[in-house]
């Protein structure tokens, strides 16, 4: 799922490409979505683990619909995919692309499901002034990114089966707004007069807007990454490493994650633990995972810089390619400062792993730890400074 490549995609035949698209396909609906079409053989059973997992997509009636559930994550997903491939077929045949009609469906499929590969050979470099081009994408990303409960709330709030949006969906929505505000403001500031300096305003903008929706999981190198300036390049890592929404294709620690630790961080929790935002209570046993879920993938990504520093470094790669690599495989996002295709086999080996550990290490984390019975003891207190 991360578009991280040590070769030239390009090259491949016809039958290399639409097996990288099944690929990138079955991996954008996921392990979850996958394991879950049990659901529909008949005569099998899904266990309270599963109901847990599926949970991560659906927070309502997912012990009683699991079927449904499923039915929804299809349909989204195909529906969503086939309509921006066919206005990316209008557009690549208004410019003369070459089998434009597989390039859209190619494009579409790996911008919804945050992948970022391409098989241009400039990958999309030669689109960064198509504003229509990179809006379907960047709306494909976006999409892609929220989550399918979100979607779904979407949906139906539109339908008017409901009347307000769940408060997932308030506090996933209000975050991507944020974060691409804020950082489409930065990337324009820091890039208005270096990366960006060819460009008139708007393009600027829409640019700092795209690069900003792209780190966010997907990959698409419209501009080159080791053009920008280090206040950027900080940004995109920051960007990568917060990643999607839960129940999302998108990978990193997740924007809801990132609420949590930031109303942790700003306001005080009651004498429960606990803290009200959004006229919602976040219960202390909510803020608590969020904190475990950063520490445990801050840990793994710290895991994977300094394996890779030991592989790469002495070698004499740059300390901040190697970070700025592994924060992209971690984040499954696929940017590159370059230094990917010249890796070591244990380099390689190393982003593999990264990769997994980004994706499916994090979920693995999310799942709550079975305890086993422990005799009714009570410890003696410990007492630790910790300044």
């Amino acid at each position: 799922m991360a578009g991280l490549s040590t070769i030239d995609i390009s090259r491949f035949g016809p039958l290399g490409e639409w097996t990288l698209l099944c690929l990138i396909q079955f991996g954008g609906l996921g392990i979850i979505s996958f394991s879950c079409l049990t659901l529909v053989i008949p005569g099998m059973r899904f266990g309270l683990t599963g109901a847990g997992a599926i949970k991560n997509f659906f927070l309502d009636d997912i012990e009683y619909r699991p079927r449904r559930i499923i039915r929804s994550i299809m349909i989204f997903t195909f529906v969503i995919e086939l309509a921006g491939a066919a206005v990316l077929s209008f557009l690549f045949y208004r410019r003369d692309v070459d089998d434009w009609l597989f390039m859209a469906l190619f494009h579409s499929v790996s911008a919804f499901c945050n992948t970022g590969l391409s098989v241009f050979p400039t990958q999309l470099l030669g689109f960064s002034g198509d504003i229509p081009v990179m809006l379907v994408l960047s709306i494909l990303i976006l999409s892609g990114g929220i989550g399918f409960l979100v979607l779904h709330d979407i949906l139906r709030f539109a339908m008017g089966r409901i009347r307000r949006l769940s408060y997932h969906s308030k506090v996933v929505l209000f975050m991507t707004a944020l974060i691409l505000l804020a950082g489409t403001t930065l990337f324009f500031i820091f890039e208005r007069g270096r990366a960006f300096a060819g460009m008139n305003t708007f393009h600027a903008a829409f640019n700092s807007f795209f690069q900003t929706a792209n780190t966010r999981s997907s990959g698409f190198e419209v501009t080159v990454q080791n053009g920008f300036c280090q206040p950027s390049k900080m940004l995109t890592c920051l960007l990568m490493i917060i990643g999607g929404a839960p129940g999302s294709i998108a990978g990193g620690i997740k924007i809801t994650t990132l609420f949590v630790v930031m109303v942790f961080l700003l306001k005080k929790p009651d004498k429960c633990g606990d803290i009200n935002v959004f006229h919602h209570r976040l219960r202390s046993t909510t803020i608590q995972n969020a904190l475990v879920f950063v520490l445990k993938g801050l840990f793994l990504l710290l895991v994977c810089i300094c394996a890779l520093s030991v592989s790469e470094g002495l070698r004499g790669r740059p300390f901040t390619a190697l970070v700025f690599d592994s924060i992209s495989a971690f984040g499954t996002v696929g940017l590159s400062l370059g230094i990917t295709p010249s890796l070591s086999a244990a380099g390689r080996w190393i982003l593999i792993a990264t990769m997994f550990a980004g994706r499916v290490g994090l979920f693995a984390l999310s799942f709550p730890a079975i305890n086993a019975r422990r005799p009714d003891l009570t410890y003696p207190e410990g007492s630790l400074l910790l300044e």
